[in-house]
């Protein structure tokens, strides 16, 4: 390694320890796009796999899924960034629909509503098309993204929210699958309820068109990557959405057209 690439990882390395501890010490850092001055997506996408290394040296850690993010119009103008980026999801992540979910493990937290793809069989590109991605998907639900940010006050740009693992915090998946063959994603309409309270509209077309669009350019994204879609995995294409915050007592539910809903209760500590 040349002396300018070891200087260029040990900030990566640097960067991944600040976002670590704040998962620990549960207070925000501030923009890393402000405190490092020429962070790349590239270094932006290493140092997201530097946090991810370290979670699954955890024994039993396992990778359950991956998200991605940043794909409505809605989220961008809510962000301030132009192009989709992706993170992985952990078994950590996920919740039981109705399970009471501590806001005391999160930062910032805002729920998002999005269709979830459950994979039957392995998609690794490059070279995916979109009759391939729908052979390999098993079904769909209904899901909530808890969103977070370890960016101080969600200033961030898109190397920020890519070094953050996407702004990945948790998942909540609804329990009615439902064949791809049974719905239109891209004409599915949601609406998004928080206490009872309409919070949002949108519509499966939200995302890149259709959610499968999501889907293909993640695998062939990964693909480039060497990383592949394994079976069994749940992909998050995207917000049909913008993001609500959330707090204790909270209770969110999203209604998609087809899939049925999905609600996220929160609580202040661990019951």
């Amino acid at each position: 390694m040349g002396e300018h690439a070891a200087v260029i990882q040990q900030s990566r390395e640097e960067i991944a320890e600040t976002l670590l501890g704040a998962y620990s010490s549960r207070q925000p850092v501030e923009p890393l796009t402000q405190t490092y001055r020429g962070l790349t997506l590239e270094d932006a996408y290493e140092i997201q796999l530097l946090q991810v290394r370290r979670w699954l040296a955890t024994p039993g850690a396992q990778i359950k899924g991956h998200k991605v993010g940043l794909t409505s119009a809605a989220m961008q103008r809510q962000f301030g960034v132009s192009q989709p980026d992706y993170g992985h999801l952990l078994d950590t992540m996920f919740w039981l629909e109705h399970e009471p979910i501590p806001v005391s493990r999160f930062l910032q937290p805002r729920a998002e509503p999005e269709t979830a793809f459950v994979l039957a069989r392995r998609l690794k590109g490059p070279g995916v098309t979109v009759a391939e991605a729908i052979g390999a998907v098993a079904f769909v639900l209904p899901a909530l993204e808890l969103i977070d940010s370890r960016i101080r006050d969600w200033k961030i740009a898109l190397a920020d929210t890519i070094a953050d693992n996407a702004s990945s915090g948790g998942v909540v998946l609804g329990g009615n699958p439902v064949p791809l063959s049974a719905v239109d994603l891209r004409l599915a309409g949601c609406t998004l309820h928080k206490n009872g309270e309409l919070a949002g509209t949108g519509a499966g077309g939200a995302v890149l068109g259709s959610p499968l669009t999501a889907l293909v350019w993640l695998a062939n994204t990964l693909g480039v990557r060497g990383t592949a879609l394994e079976a069994g995995q749940v992909i998050l294409p995207g917000s049909v959405t913008a993001s609500i915050p959330v707090a204790a007592g909270d209770s969110v539910t999203a209604t998609f057209a087809g899939l049925g809903c999905v609600t996220a209760r929160f609580t202040e500590e661990m019951a």
